[in-house]
């Protein structure tokens, strides 16, 4: 057996941590090679005295000193800080398996350099795709790289694949060689799936950040409260599998058993089911091909009462409609819609911005973003930067 030398980018956060405990249920699979934090520097220094990591990586200077000074002497640990580490961590040559879980497009740079490496990488930051799609696959198809979806939606579209397709380092796939209908991406419909639409304009934070069946942090919760979540998924999807737009749908099933199916041209549908907790993708995707524990409990039939679908209401999700009409415009759009979502979201957590306003805000970044499709890096941090700073100013002048 060999042992998986992992590099946790974003330890802290709630996939880092889910990581993390099936790491510490498998010592004779997997050790930890280094973990990263932005700044949650005391979270981090406890994570390095249990796991003893060869490396951490945190944002700044001033950060690294905190943690040096929190780390025991005896722990080897070196202390590293910047993006410019993160990329080198990521694209260690002593690394094989990077989870990439760093939220927003903080995370895009390190998760490219794990690709560009050639590492397996498992995929938890959707911006990778979402903003630097065509840039992440043909880093991934040039290296060889091995590319796990984390998200429990394409994690489970990856299991109900045939296996010559998962397979391929290619997402320009002829689906009908395989038989493939259609992608389905099952969506809670989040905490305001039933409340009357005339009172979603006076939804607070508080709100939006209780979603009934996953344990996220507030930035992810509030995207799945409007459904842009899944308009990131539906960008992801896209891209990891190479499907056309017009074979992926989005269905509400508010129990959240079944994490998404696969529709095929003879009428089966395939659909992987499980309690919702985020340690079964990342088991599945730390230790693929093999099955191993990931510390939850198999599904009781018995006291599944039922599974409820629906069709999304593009008047209650206007966020899911947005996402949709980004991809299919293709460049630098969804980049834009992404870069966008993400001020719209940390102004309404602020109270500056309603809620129904962060679809207004996305959409009026959208009519007003004018730029050419990003062919490197660089490119898509340009567009990133740009269209956060049409958001921030529609929201001052919103405010005024």
């Amino acid at each position: 057996m060999v042992m998986r030398k992992v590099a946790v980018l974003g330890a802290t956060g709630s996939i880092g941590l889910s990581t993390l405990d099936v790491i510490e249920r498998h010592p004779d699979r997997f050790s930890v090679f280094a973990l990263t934090a932005h700044q949650q520097v005391s979270k981090l220094a406890e994570l390095c005295i249990k796991f003893n990591p060869v490396f951490a990586v945190v944002g700044s200077e001033d950060a690294a000193k905190l943690l040096t000074a929190q780390l025991p002497a005896q722990i080897g640990t070196k202390v590293l800080s910047g993006s410019k580490a993160l990329d080198d961590i990521a694209s260690h040559p002593d690394v094989d398996t990077v989870m990439a879980a760093i939220v927003g497009a903080a995370g895009l740079s390190s998760s490219l350099a794990a690709a560009k490496a050639g590492k397996r990488v498992l995929l938890a930051n959707k911006e990778t795709l979402v903003a630097g799609g065509a840039l992440f696959m043909n880093a991934v198809k040039q290296s060889g790289a091995e590319l796990l979806p984390i998200d429990s939606e394409h994690n489970a579209i990856f299991q109900c694949l045939p296996e010559g397709y998962r397979g391929s380092k290619s997402n320009q796939l002829d689906l009908n060689g395989y038989g493939i209908n259609q992608l389905l991406l099952t969506a809670s419909g989040g905490p305001f799936r039933d409340r009357d639409l005339t009172t979603l304009k006076d939804v607070t934070p508080a709100e939006a950040c209780a979603h009934p069946n996953w344990s996220m942090g507030k930035k992810i919760s509030v995207d799945s409260a409007t459904m842009m979540n899944k308009g990131l998924e539906v960008i992801e999807a896209y891209w990891l599998f190479g499907v056309p737009i017009e074979q992926i749908k989005v269905v509400i099933h508010p129990q959240s058993i079944i994490h998404s199916m696969v529709s095929y041209r003879d009428g089966s549908v395939l659909a992987q089911m499980g309690n919702p907790d985020m340690r079964t993708p990342i088991a599945f995707a730390m230790d693929y091909p093999a099955r191993i524990d990931a510390g939850v409990s198999a599904l009781d039939f018995a006291t599944i009462s039922q599974l409820t679908f629906k069709e999304p209401d593009f008047n209650r999700y206007p966020c899911l409609a947005l996402a949709f009409t980004a991809l299919k415009a293709g460049g630098a759009m969804p980049a834009v819609l992404n870069a966008a979502n993400e001020v719209a979201v940390d102004a309404f957590l602020n109270e500056k911005l309603g809620f129904m306003e962060i679809a207004a805000i996305v959409e009026n970044v959208l009519e007003m973003a004018k730029f050419q499709a990003p062919s490197n890096l660089e490119d898509v941090l340009a567009v990133d930067r740009e269209s956060r700073l049409l958001a921030k100013q529609l929201i001052e002048k919103q405010m005024h």
